[in-house]
């Protein structure tokens, strides 16, 4: 009979693992679900004009915790800050009604929120209320539904790269041909995801171009991070970054619903992760003609420099272990 001992350490590892294992499913329900719960306007920036008593009423009636309202000299000023993301809204009171300008395309939830407040405006003042929206979704896709579900196939397109060139280009020496594999995978993934977005459903406006540069941008950094990790700490490393991207960052990217319907500390979060960086680049390029593109485009950028820096690390570690160790000549 063979005597099969246990190895020492194994109950605290199991024990390590499981309660690892219970904090992941912990901070995903939390992730998926406070956000949620506690969903809905979190000081949306709103641009108001009109007669001055009816601005200052406006101004103190209106909930500070879901409205960050500014005050404009003309609804053209309103008109502007809107489209230059200055503003999520704008509502103009004149003696013609009260005009609610919106950008769809910016965030849909909120475009709703400020069409009840302007309808409320409007019944206070015996007014009718008219929409303008400055910024929609395009003509064939309404609601926004591809660009929406365009995040789950960018952050697919970080994972399987870490993941399919980690098993066919394994090791230290296969360490730089992932890493520009993930790359060379971006570039493609991205420029094709973006073609089918823009020329097949035609879910986005804007120039080619530049929306496939920040797709690229998004898939790098995803990709670049996951094999960085994998490589420097193993399998660990990506399943870290596994979770980070798709049970923190998608839930919290905001892009169905746009950054400020998530409570403030979250929204900020998700803007701070590859996913929902990626999510508001592809907004601003698509539809913003790139206004508000350089706050995503960094943080992307700095999510590459980690990725790249992990995997330069693990392959300085990697040429210090493999450097051959001589025997010291005989006397």
């Amino acid at each position: 009979m063979s005597n099969r001992s246990t190895p020492p350490g194994t109950g605290r590892k199991l024990a390590l693992v499981v309660l690892g294992l219970a904090a992941l499913i912990t901070t995903m329900l939390c992730a998926f679900a406070l956000p949620s719960l506690h969903s809905g306007p979190h000081h949306v920036p709103l641009g108001v004009t009109g007669p001055r008593q009816t601005v200052e009423a406006l101004r103190d009636g209106a909930d500070a915790d879901a409205w960050d309202v500014r005050v404009y000299a003309t609804p053209a000023a309103v008109r502007s800050a809107v489209e230059d993301r200055a503003t999520a809204g704008g509502l103009a009171v004149t003696d013609h009604g009260v005009d609610v300008y919106t950008a769809t395309a910016g965030g849909p939830s909120a475009t709703t929120a400020l069409t009840a407040l302007g309808d409320g405006v409007a019944a206070q003042h015996g007014a009718r209320a008219t929409v303008h929206d400055l910024v929609p979704f395009t003509e064939d896709d309404p609601r926004g539904t591809g660009l929406t579900s365009a995040l789950l196939p960018m952050i697919f397109g970080g994972i399987f790269p870490a993941l399919i060139l980690g098993s066919v280009f394994p090791g230290h020496r296969g360490l730089r041909t992932r890493l520009a594999g993930a790359l060379l995978f971006s570039a493609v993934a991205g420029a094709s995801v973006t073609a089918v977005l823009q020329f097949a459903t035609h879910s986005i406006d804007g120039g080619y171009a530049q929306s496939a540069l920040g797709v690229i941008l998004g898939m790098a950094a995803m990709s670049t991070t996951l094999l960085g990790l994998q490589a420097f700490l193993g399998m660990a490393g990506f399943a870290l970054g596994g979770a980070l991207m798709m049970l923190l960052g998608n839930p919290l990217s905001g892009l169905a619903t746009g950054p400020h319907w998530l409570p403030t500390g979250w929204a900020a979060l998700g803007q701070l992760l590859p996913p929902g960086a990626s999510g508001s680049l592809l907004r601003a390029n698509a539809f913003f003609d790139g206004t508000g593109a350089g706050l995503p485009a960094l943080v992307l950028a700095a999510w590459v420099a980690v990725g790249v820096a992990f995997a330069l690390l693990a392959d300085r570690r990697g040429a210090r272990t493999a450097v051959p160790r001589h025997p010291a000549p005989a006397a």
